[in-house]
């Protein structure tokens, strides 16, 4: 069965309790004349208690009321704090190595507000040795007092020996730590990417002005040589102008002594 309130013409009985867009009472009222005032308001008739004598319907807009509730649900989804118990199995002569291993994991585990069930597995001769499972579990409690507590002692299960921790802090609250976290993460990148491309921005404005430095200086270098050639072509000018004037003045005295 479809669990969404009838809206409009599948609405079928004789008169309403009919409430206005704003929440106002309009009071009972033919279904004909709901159905008018919705058509004039544009706005949907939706049957909001169907079990009420008679039936309460508002004048809404249904599309904007369904996608506004699914948005709550789903917020409502995102904050809502599921309880997990998570595993972890050691041996009783477990390798120092694995044990940090192992307790990291548990760490972690309580860090997010889970619960950690320990599990010491026997094998063996092991079984007539419970204290050695009994002391790794307090082992293993002292080391994350500051994040969990001991929720079920350590209990002998068969082959097995089990104790619970808890989390000192609530799953909600762990959620709100590592949302704010990667919102932290996220801004702290994009503040990177903008430095970034400011310092983009000004080896570009420097490499811009160094060009233009450069184009100056090959301007006032060719200028340079414009004058160093008109300079060479007046002292060239001026030697041609000297050696005539000297040949003229070797040619007068031969002139003279031909006269003579």
């Amino acid at each position: 069965m479809s669990t969404e309130p009838r809206i409009n013409d599948r609405i079928r009985v004789p008169e309403v309790r009919l409430v206005g867009p704003s929440g106002e009472q309009v009071g009972i009222v033919p279904l004909a004349k709901a159905l008018e005032l919705a058509q004039e308001y544009d706005l949907d008739l939706v049957e909001v208690a169907a079990t009420a004598r008679p039936p309460v319907c508002k004048l809404m807009d249904y599309g904007k009321f369904k996608y506004e509730s699914a948005m709550k649900a789903r917020e409502a989804r995102k904050n809502q704090a599921h309880t997990v118990i998570k595993e972890m199995k050691l041996r009783p002569k477990i390798d120092p190595h694995d044990y940090d291993t192992k307790k990291g994991h548990v760490v972690r585990f309580l860090k997010q507000g889970d619960k950690v069930k320990i599990t010491i597995m026997f094998r063996g001769r092991e079984q007539s040795r419970p204290e050695l499972g009994f002391r790794l579990l307090q082992r293993l409690a002292n080391d994350v007092q500051d994040l969990g507590f001991v929720e079920s002692s350590a209990k002998q299960d068969g082959r097995n020996m089990i104790m619970v921790l808890g989390p000192h802090k609530k799953k909600t609250e762990a959620m709100a730590e590592a949302r704010a976290a990667q919102d932290a993460r996220k801004a702290e990148r994009l503040g990177r990417g903008a430095q970034a491309d400011e310092g983009d921005e000004v080896e570009d404005a420097d490499a811009t002005l160094a060009d233009d430095v450069e184009l100056t200086d090959d301007v006032e270098l060719t200028d340079a040589e414009h004058s160093d050639d008109a300079d060479q072509a007046a002292e060239a000018v001026q030697d041609q102008a000297e050696a005539g004037d000297t040949a003229a003045t070797a040619e007068q005295p031969a002139e003279v002594a031909q006269d003579a």
